[in-house]
């Protein structure tokens, strides 16, 4: 095994884990990083019109970029399952049947958007001074689709063998591009929302590039032809039965926030910008505890394949250890320095206040959803995601509309609007956690 991979199926856990989740932390915040940087610039130097026309496509561009996600997480789940049982051949199917389904599924999202962006803007209510931007602004970056379905085939493939380093590298110098070429659009060239959006989709096509190449000059199984490229049934539809799922459940994710969105909008402005400010914190510590969940799925499907089933319950208390407990030292770090943090992103000492109120009640909430994302990625790293994503959809999308029209429509409070979170999570998390011990005692009854 090269050096850059982490052997999943040997060795202590806690290291390797650990090893394995660090460059996934940095190229998630780093991603977040990037995109703050896009918006930045825009409102710096663009004016407000464009960063509002910006902003307006976020809840879209979210959803699109979660359907890739959804669909990577099918192939990650196999190639580590195939790798772990030491199946080169059937690794080789996943990867060329992978690729197709990808970059099909890329192309899909980019003309669908494209062709439909301007009625779904309207349906969402985007205002009419916004709409030239925003337009402007989804259509160009949705010609990116296709370069990130690419980028997240091959951050799949590799985080299954073990290699989280390469794409951290390949995505650090894209985004480093992408700042670069923000500014340069933007500032030299005066080319606004336009420049933003070309820088994005130029460091993606860049950084799908990059580990396209890597995986075509690769000698080994996981190794990406051209010649050999090809649909195998059976493979696409385990990549599909894991990876759907998963799309579907980011997809509802996005329809329950615009939920919880117009909830905020109720209040007045000062509500919704403190709301703004203090939900900047969201993407950080998410992404971050993510990458523990990649790490729980990844290893469990290997040794689930290399029929080491003590290593499969281990993976997933560590992984769970490791993330709760940086969601709650990174909440507990937000709590004690909210202030600071939201002067951030306002100068406005009302705004500051009105964000703390958020900021205080999901610091310490942060955490307690590992015991559901944890407890998803470990069934889906034994290839069950269609009862973890409907009880997912249920308890913290519907439950959520539910809480909505209830307790916040009965206090009406912002409070009462934040607590659904770490109720939902909490309730959720006990169905997915019963779930998984039930798939882990039926291994015990049917040995591997």
């Amino acid at each position: 095994m090269k050096k850059k991979e982490i052997d999943l199926v040997n060795g202590s856990l806690w290291k390797n884990i650990l090893f394995y989740s660090i460059p996934l932390m940095f190229s998630n915040v780093l991603q977040v990083i990037f995109n703050m940087a896009d918006v930045a610039v825009v409102g710096k130097f663009a004016g407000s019109i464009a960063l509002g026309g910006v902003g307006s496509t976020s809840i879209l561009l979210t959803l699109f970029i979660g359907l890739l996600m959804g669909l990577s997480n099918g192939v990650n789940a196999l190639t580590a399952l195939y790798t772990g049982s030491e199946k080169a051949e059937h690794v080789e199917q996943t990867v060329h049947t992978s690729f197709i389904l990808c970059v099909i599924a890329g192309v899909f999202i980019c003309g669908l958007g494209i062709l439909f962006s301007q009625p779904i803007l309207t349906i969402l209510h985007t205002k009419d001074v916004l709409m030239h931007d925003a337009l402007l602004y989804l259509r160009v970056y949705l010609l990116g689709m296709p370069a990130l379905a690419i980028f997240n085939f091959g951050n799949a493939v590799l985080s299954a063998i073990g290699d989280t380093k390469r794409p951290l590298i390949y995505l650090s110098s894209a985004g480093v591009i992408n700042v670069i070429l923000n500014l340069f659009f933007v500032i030299v060239c005066h080319m606004g929302v336009l420049g933003v959006a070309l820088a994005s989709i130029i460091a993606q096509y860049i950084s799908a590039a990059c580990i396209l190449i890597y995986l075509v000059h690769s000698k080994e199984a996981y190794a990406l032809s051209f010649k050999k490229l090809h649909i195998y049934p059976d493979k696409a539809k385990a990549v599909l039965r894991i990876g759907i799922p998963a799309a579907v459940q980011y997809a509802i994710f996005a329809v329950a926030n615009l939920f919880v969105q117009t909830s905020v909008n109720s209040f007045d402005h000062t509500v919704v910008e403190g709301n703004s400010a203090a939900a900047n914190a969201d993407p950080f510590v998410y992404d971050m505890m993510a990458a523990f969940y990649t790490a729980c799925a990844s290893f469990i499907a290997q040794n689930y394949g290399a029929r080491k089933k003590d290593r499969i319950v281990k993976s997933y208390v560590i992984s769970l250890t490791y993330s709760f407990f940086l969601g709650l030292i990174l909440g507990v770090v937000l709590y004690i320095f909210h202030t600071p943090f939201l002067y951030l992103f306002t100068n406005d000492a009302e705004v500051v206040e009105a964000g703390t109120r958020r900021l205080l009640i999901m610091a310490l909430s942060y955490s307690v959803s590992a015991f559901m994302d944890c407890s998803t990625a470990a069934a889906r790293g034994l290839g069950k995601t269609i009862f973890p994503t409907i009880t997912v959809i249920l308890g913290s999308c519907v439950f959520r509309i539910v809480w909505i029209y209830t307790v916040f429509a009965h206090f009406r409070t912002i409070e009462s609007l934040y607590l659904l979170y770490i109720f939902s999570w909490g309730i959720t998390a006990v169905f997915e956690i019963s779930y998984f011990l039930w798939l882990y005692k039926k291994l015990e009854k049917n040995p591997l």
